[in-house]
């Protein structure tokens, strides 16, 4: 149970970095990109219907590490409270600015929610590569140190090609100049997801240490695996509803 567990924990963890990514790296390219507020609001238009469902992977990610992973949550979350705090107010910040920009007429609102958005989404790539390696170096070590800060900008330039990608994708010919294809995207979803994926494998024996009692896997297994196959019918009903061919041209902002 313990082995189903960790799996389910590496497909909710690697799966953000994936789906979640290009709406980061779209976010963080917002202000580089858009060169018009037109520009910026199909930007946003392109993202809009993906938001929500990355963020799932997160809300999942953090509930299977409470629940099978009391112990690892714990030391996670005291180890890496300045990152952890960081996180959270760069999702405030970026999502607040995807609700806000449209809610109020005035160029100086909308532009200053869109550097909301970009800043709130160079926030979350930063401190995720930045826990990232803080748990590689051991949660007893600094977390703000010259390493995590390259880890960072790694993450944030794999983030920023996958966002460009994911761009090139669903806007063919638009904003970057260039199309790719729904494997291109595959491909820099997986180089974006990579590090999360490396340092799970190093950490597969650690969380096992941490796992929960096998009455309280059993209980989760039965409440929460039955869900699934709903949130991943979700997720291909949503990429496949909003994928390129489906008014690109519109330019509505996040809802």
């Amino acid at each position: 149970m313990d082995i189903l567990w960790l799996c389910v924990f590496a497909v909710l963890l690697v799966g953000y970095f994936a789906l979640e990514g290009p709406d980061i790296g779209a976010g963080m390219l917002l202000l580089f990109l858009g060169n018009t507020p037109r520009d910026r609001d199909e930007i946003v238009a392109a993202m809009a219907p993906f938001v929500l469902a990355g963020e799932v992977w997160l809300v999942a990610v953090a509930g299977v590490l409470f629940g099978a992973f009391p112990a690892a949550e714990g030391e996670v979350l005291f180890g890496l409270y300045p990152l952890v705090i960081s996180l959270l107010v760069s999702w405030i910040v970026r999502d607040a600015g995807l609700w806000f920009r449209r809610r109020a007429d005035g160029s100086a609102w909308r532009e200053g929610w869109t550097a909301a958005v970009c800043a709130g989404s160079w926030g979350l790539a930063l401190s995720w590569g930045m826990a990232l390696v803080a748990m590689a170096r051991g949660l007893d070590e600094p977390v703000i140190v010259l390493p995590g800060l390259a880890g960072g900008l790694v993450l944030a330039a794999l983030l920023a090609f996958h966002g460009w990608t994911f761009l090139s994708w669903r806007l063919p010919g638009r904003m970057t100049g260039a199309r790719r294809s729904g494997w291109a995207l595959l491909a820099s979803g997986a180089a974006a997801a990579a590090p999360a994926a490396v340092l799970l494998a190093a950490f597969a024996p650690w969380l096992l240490e941490r796992t929960a009692s096998a009455g309280a896997l059993g209980v989760l297994s039965v409440i929460i695996l039955p869900f699934a196959p709903v949130m991943v019918g979700a997720q291909v009903w949503t990429w496949r509803t909003f994928g390129p061919r489906r008014a690109a041209d519109r330019v509505p902002s996040f809802f």
